[in-house]
């Protein structure tokens, strides 16, 4: 019997640092990268081919996937884009997968890329034929898709038909992000439940932040609710730069740690992770980790412990 399983993309390399007030170099990128798949991560979003003056830690977006593709050829690499012209200079760097992002209200378009939400709908459906045309991979995120931090709660109806646009213009993975971490178990099981019914659950995936504390409560409802695609970052790295209020993203560690322990696989090591983690930290110059982190430690320090003695 096939054991059930999670797929999980780990952000920490794009969203995880794209707010960093530390600089990170190119090859400090892509030894976080080479960790993660070490540890048994096979789908990572790298970078984003936005603009360096919104963005400047993803300046190197076109150098670090050459890299990537060159060092790691087995790895499902893939790279946020805003629109044709970050499409354009992602496939000219060899990227093969993509995904855009579509907030689900006026204001948040407005704040994060200056479109109404019309406009930033027309432009990522076009964004995603156009990479349907090149042959390559697509994701979708739908942001905000639970509250807004200047709207408030977001409308389920409104979400829905973002979504089904998004997987009519091409998107193969559409992403309900929890931006700035507000969604509570509940709210996330009648949001995927009543997703769902409108869209083949195998195609939906889960983004969530931990501002509240319930990013693993809410991958777990996600899961109760059918779907098996998640976003995490490695050490719970991140939050949008355009979103007040927005903590880290659900930590891969938690994740991974709540599926072994579910029954449930991922082909991910914890201890792998653990050393990932451990090379962020020494480059951003602060501690980092998911809830489950000061644990885990602990356990396989106690493991290697043992080992050592015998």
């Amino acid at each position: 019997m096939t054991q059930d399983r999670l797929i999980i993309t780990d952000v920490a390399p794009r969203d995880g640092l794209q707010n960093q007030r530390v600089s990170v170099p190119t090859e400090a990128k892509l030894e976080l990268i080479r960790l993660l798949h070490a540890a048994g991560v096979a789908s990572i979003e790298a970078t984003s081919f936005v603009s360096p003056k919104a963005v400047p830690q993803m300046a190197d977006a076109a150098e670090l996937m050459a890299q990537v593709h060159r060092l790691l050829p087995a790895l499902r690499a893939s790279a946020l884009v805003p629109n044709q012209k970050g499409l354009e200079r992602a496939h000219a760097a060899g990227v093969r997968e993509v995904a855009v992002v579509l907030s689900a209200t006026e204001t948040m378009n407005l704040k994060n890329i200056n479109m109404d939400l019309a406009r930033a709908t027309t432009v990522c459906e076009q964004t995603l034929r156009a990479a349907g045309q090149l042959g390559l991979r697509t994701r979708a995120y739908v942001a905000v898709a639970f509250d807004c931090p200047f709207e408030g709660p977001t409308a389920l109806d409104t979400v829905v038909q973002l979504a089904l646009r998004m997987e009519q213009a091409g998107a193969q993975e559409i992403v309900i992000a929890d931006t700035i971490g507000s969604a509570s178990p509940g709210m996330v099981k009648t949001h995927f439940d009543v997703l769902g019914q409108a869209l083949p659950v195998h195609k939906l995936a889960a983004h969530f932040h931990d501002t509240r504390g319930m990013a693993t409560a809410n991958a777990w409802a996600a899961i109760q609710a059918g779907v098996r695609r998640f976003d995490a970052s490695a050490g719970g790295i991140g939050g949008c730069p355009f979103a007040p209020g927005a903590a880290g993203n659900a930590a891969t560690e938690d994740l991974v740690l709540m599926a072994e322990r579910s029954g449930l696989a991922t082909d991910i090591s914890l201890p792998g992770l653990l050393r990932a983690v451990a090379y962020a930290e020494s480059r951003l110059g602060r501690e980092l980790g998911g809830r489950s982190s000061a644990w885990l430690r602990r356990q396989y320090a106690d493991r290697d412990h043992a080992t050592a003695a015998t």
